[in-house]
């Protein structure tokens, strides 16, 4: 199976409905557009539909949709910012909740928007930890 093959490590850490979900889109993916970077992004934005990243692996959202503007409009005429599989779409209460678990400095003081970026920082130097960057 080529999606399995391509599973990139943050899913491989990840519950198995996450794999699942992005190889099925990966594979369909590959079927319609060929190997490369559009089946990829396509197989992530299927998972970030359901999941959203925490630290070095995905976690299940608490409801189902885009976690982000560019997911919510598509396409690639309409790029927008991504923000890396944090669910910038949920609430404040939330986003609090995974920096804590996440222990980011002065989450506390930081704005919904500032909160999404402290994420996707702490996310980041998780993955490059767990990948041994």
């Amino acid at each position: 199976m080529p999606g399995r093959e391509d599973l990139p490590s943050t899913l491989r850490r990840s519950p198995e409905k996450a794999q699942r979900t992005w190889e099925k889109t990966h594979d369909s993916a590959v079927e319609t557009y060929g190997e490369g970077e559009r089946s990829h992004r396509t197989a992530f934005a299927a998972v970030k539909h359901q999941f959203e990243k925490v630290g070095d692996h995905w976690e299940p959202k608490g409801r189902k949709g885009p976690s982000d503007q560019q997911a919510a409009g598509g396409g690639p005429e309409r790029r927008a910012p991504t923000a890396g599989g944090v669910d910038a779409n949920a609430t404040k209460d939330h986003l609090m909740s995974v920096a804590r678990k996440l222990d980011v400095p002065g989450r506390s003081g930081m704005t919904k928007p500032e909160l999404v970026t402290a994420i996707e920082k702490a996310n980041n130097r998780a993955t490059r930890k767990a990948r041994g960057d």
